[in-house]
């Protein structure tokens, strides 16, 4: 009854003015994302070793659903609309953009941390016990599979700071350029110059991000004509480009693809992207009024404050549930597509949910615990040192150098291949940066920047 209660309290506390349907959003989106992987993964047998792997290339039928389960240009909508709320709180409350990174990137490193170092500890285990190290590796590289995704958001987060001032200066030019970037991209990986495609893994999340800074500003479309008149352009637009067009129909990578679509954003994604902007626009009225209901806003309360541990750990509980039904002997190894695969979807989702609702339980404290700031700093670290991480400058800095450590080593560890051992599971040099980048944005939040009084006596 204790948690019941407490979601009713922050229910009632939510202020009037809050728009409940961008967290319903974010719900809906890493929901969609979790429930898309465990649904399209085959598991079974190869030479006698376990797999895993996408049924994608053996379901091609499927392919036009994915343009309803591929979300994730959604959440980096809800991500830019958030990050423009959180940043201009904080600048009216005098704080600083150093100060606002420290703080917006809490909860975020914090639950990220503990599944690297769960997953660095286990492999070191692994390795005392003599266990392959290519099969310690793929195993860690599939529970990593988040990450990859993880470490161009914080990147568009470092970005936030500075995409605002260029949003309030030159608006709707700016995702107009990044658009075109993108276009520059395809362009190049449609003439095999893959190399020069990889800048739209940062400018196409980029663009979608900026969008949502419109969506805070209240500049997006309001009548309902101009909104359908997008949802119709969008979706003529991508389906010129899948069905006559260059672009693979799925929205999701499928192993073999000449291009992919997600991975980096291609102009097509862009294109599904505006259609699900439109059908969110369209409905959001009637979801906010349906979210003024307590019990609804209660349950998109409770899936909001653990969403990234959600879906940080949702991999790891497919390996951990394959693994004890491997080991009592009763894995079902289905093909795809099959009857019986399709059959076995159902107690898979099942027992996947009961797996990972016990590791939200471990690990979910960590993250609603990950934007309070500690009451102390810390004793080791000398008063001097604690006045300089304080400072603006610095401090900016600082935030950025750590940021940019932990986006490296989570970008570093996915350009590993998945078989190439490596002594925690991880690239050393990645381990390295991204545990430095965590402590170096953990000894920041320690120390408080100076309140607006503070650094303006005469104020007041």
């Amino acid at each position: 009854m204790k948690p019941l209660a407490g979601l009713r309290r922050l229910a009632d506390r939510t202020p009037p003015r809050r728009e409940r349907f961008v967290d319903l959003l974010r719900a809906i989106a890493i929901t969609a994302v979790v429930l898309g992987h465990w649904l399209v993964t085959v598991v079974g047998y190869q030479d006698g070793q376990l797999t895993g792997r996408s049924a994608l290339p053996d379901l091609r039928w499927a392919y036009p659903l994915t343009w309803l389960v591929q979300v994730m240009p959604v959440f980096f909508l809800v991500g830019g609309y958030a990050n423009a709320a959180s940043l201009t709180s904080a600048r009216r409350k005098g704080r600083r953009a150093g100060d606002w990174l420290v703080h917006r990137a809490a909860r975020l490193v914090r639950p990220t941390t503990a599944l690297v170092v769960v997953l660095a500890a286990g492999a070191g285990i692994a390795r005392l016990l003599d266990t392959d190290g290519s099969r310690t590796r793929l195993v860690v590289w599939f529970a990593a599979i988040p990450l990859w995704f993880l470490a161009v958001y914080l990147i568009v987060v470092a970005l936030t700071p500075v995409m605002w001032v260029l949003h309030r200066r030159y608006g709707i030019a700016v995702p107009a350029v990044l658009l075109v970037l993108v276009a520059a991209g395809d362009l190049a990986r449609l003439h095999g110059d893959e190399a020069w495609g990889n800048g739209s893994f940062l400018f196409g999340w980029l663009a979608i991000h900026q969008i949502g800074f419109f969506w805070r500003d209240d500049r997006l479309p309001t009548r309902r004509r101009v909104q359908w008149a997008v949802l119709a352009g969008g979706a003529t637009v991508l389906l010129l480009l899948t069905v006559p067009g260059p672009y693979p129909i799925s929205m999701i990578n499928v192993p073999g693809e000449r291009l992919h679509n997600m991975s980096p954003p291609s102009l097509a994604l862009i294109a599904l992207f505006t259609c699900q902007l439109a059908v969110a626009l369209l409905v959001r009225r009637r979801a906010e009024r349906w979210l003024r209901r307590t019990r609804p806003w209660m349950a998109v309360i409770a899936v909001n404050a653990v969403v990234l541990t959600v879906f940080l750990w949702h991999i790891t509980a497919a390996i951990l549930l394959t693994a004890v039904l491997h080991t009592l002997g009763v894995l079902p190894a289905p093909a795809a597509g099959s009857a019986a695969w399709f059959a076995w979807r159902l107690p898979w989702l099942a027992m996947l949910t009961a797996v990972l609702a016990a590791l939200v339980a471990v690990f979910g404290a960590i993250e609603t615990r990950g934007t309070r700031t500690p009451r102390h700093r810390p004793r080791l670290l000398p008063t001097p040192a604690a006045d300089l991480l304080a400072r603006p400058a610095p401090r900016l800095v600082l935030a950025v150098t750590g940021l940019a450590a932990v986006a490296f080593g989570l970008l570093d560890n996915s350009l590993l291949p998945r078989t190439r051992p490596a002594p925690l599971g991880f690239p050393t040099v990645a381990l390295a940066a991204y545990l430095a980048g965590a402590l170096l944005l953990r000894v920041l939040r320690s120390v408080p920047a100076p309140s607006p009084d503070a650094r303006h006596p005469s104020a007041g």
